[in-house]
């Protein structure tokens, strides 16, 4: 295939191209509008002037850079190439445009509110929620045949994501929802008032495992409205992301970070297991670090449950008279002089005596093999992989613990799609590479966004242009 004949692609292959990750622009002072109509004039005067400051790290001199470690943020995070910018912009021009793409549908995700959801204050949180849905739900819904926008949902109590799902879902006819499940808390010993980690040690809490809250009243709503979790978040600023001086290595992994500890709290809390029927996605992180979890998790498996535990690693397994004859028979001698007192040392009995709490991890997945672990961890999940990413082919190879569910996100709109044409012969390419394989393609562009959404809402994709073959996929 030509290079940047991204129509030609879409025109060999016999499927529909669904894109689980794009990205528009939004315009700051329609936005402040409508937080004045959601909240007041007020918040919308705070929040408008926020976005007018040039931000702690850019005020401060390199001293102050270095002693309070302000993280170096992006910077020049859109395309510059003109009409792909204006296309971000304007869903109008980008829907007009989706045949050039060689693109049949997408869902669309913000920009400057991509952290909305993430806000300590809650009353600015949630007034930039609400106003952001309620913007997006008039803005595209004359384009809802090619895009459908997100809603922002935020999490940090499960009765505020509850009520904005519900908002979003019921009363704009929104079909999609974004959540940050990665949070940054204050520890409570330490904590100030409200939930700010300014100056205090914090954690990142997930949402699955040891929270304030039950958050398993969010999952449940989700499966009620037929609404599949997606998540998309960062870890910026988190304390392995604190160089003053490089963006690159605060930026480089930071999704995949973020999700990391997520899906590890879904997974070992067992939410997935508690909802087998509700779909997650991970997007922009890829799927590469899922391959190493689920290869950490089948090995953690195998030797860590407590009953693989009980049988190899259980302290008063050891023969102690043995250990203290081989001792006598090979120890050095500063050991051979103290064998006994050596042996009293390991305290075996006491390391066996205080382990009577939380003593299997793996407790909450109701699995048996490693085969139905890699199977649980596969069915639910999804992950949303960046068109130049050869790290997707892991998904696919069959060398790997399960066939895990990739899927295109291609994040245009962003500065890592320095030209919207070229998503599909950069995907392309991992076929003519012999990476994956067709089938494998039309998994990743088609068959897994469709699974993801359509198996929470089997009418999704209803009014869309994927409609039938959508329709046909959910019924094969």
């Amino acid at each position: 295939m030509a290079k940047g004949d991204a129509a030609r692609i879409r025109a060999h292959l016999n499927h529909p191209i669904l894109d689980g990750d794009g990205h528009w622009l939004e315009s700051v002072p329609v936005l402040v509008d409508y937080i004045r109509d959601v909240a007041g004039a007020q918040m919308a005067e705070q929040y408008g002037k926020a976005q007018e400051r040039r931000g702690a790290w850019y005020e401060a001199s390199w001293e102050e850079r270095r002693q309070k470690r302000l993280s170096r943020g992006n910077w020049w995070i859109h395309t510059a190439d003109t009409m792909d910018f204006a296309s971000a912009m304007l869903p109008g021009l980008m829907a007009s445009r989706m045949e050039e793409l060689g693109l049949d549908f997408c869902v669309m995700y913000p920009t400057r509110c991509l952290g909305a959801n993430n806000i300590p204050q809650a009353d600015m949180r949630q007034a930039i929620c609400r106003a952001y849905n309620t913007m997006v739900a008039d803005i595209f819904g004359p384009y809802k045949s090619r895009l459908t926008p997100a809603a922002m949902i935020p999490c940090y109590t499960p009765e505020e994501a509850v009520a904005e799902l519900e908002y979003a879902m019921g009363s704009l006819g929104l079909k999609a929802a974004s959540f940050k499940g990665s949070l940054q808390r204050p520890i409570p010993a330490y904590a100030n008032e409200g939930d700010s980690t300014a100056g205090v040690p914090y954690y990142i809490d997930t949402l699955g495992l040891d929270n304030a809250s039950d958050y398993d009243k969010l999952w449940q709503r989700c499966v009620d409205l037929g609404v599949a979790v997606t998540i998309h978040q960062g870890s910026n600023g988190w304390v392995n992301r604190t160089s003053y001086s490089n963006s690159e290595f605060n930026r480089l992994g930071h999704a995949a970070n973020s999700h990391d500890p997520l899906t590890k709290a879904l997974f070992l809390g067992g939410v997935v297991t508690r909802f087998p029927n509700l779909t997650f996605s991970f997007l922009e992180g890829g799927v590469s670090y899922a391959v190493i979890l689920l290869c950490n998790l089948i090995g953690g498996w195998e030797k860590r449950r407590y009953d693989a535990m009980l049988q190899h690693l259980h302290p008063t397994n050891i023969d102690t008279e043995k250990v203290r004859d081989l001792f006598d028979q090979y120890g050095y001698g500063a050991l051979k002089s103290k064998g006994d007192d050596a042996i009293a040392s390991l305290r075996l009995q006491d390391l066996a005596d205080r382990e009577t709490e939380s003593l299997d991890d793996y407790d909450k997945l109701g699995v048996g093999t490693k085969r139905e672990l890699a199977d649980l961890f596969a069915r639910n999940f999804y992950f949303g992989c960046e068109a130049d990413d050869p790290g997707n082919a892991w998904a696919f190879d069959t060398r790997m613990p399960a066939r895990l569910k990739a899927m295109l996100g291609s994040d245009v709109g962003h500065w890592d799609v320095t030209d919207f044409a070229e998503v599909m012969p950069e995907l392309y390419e991992m076929v003519e590479h012999h990476l994956i394989t067709e089938a494998d393609l039309r998994d990743l562009t088609f068959t897994n966004p469709v699974l993801l959404h359509g198996q929470m809402n089997p009418h999704f994709f209803d009014g869309t242009a994927v409609e039938d073959a959508a329709r046909q996929a959910l019924q094969a």
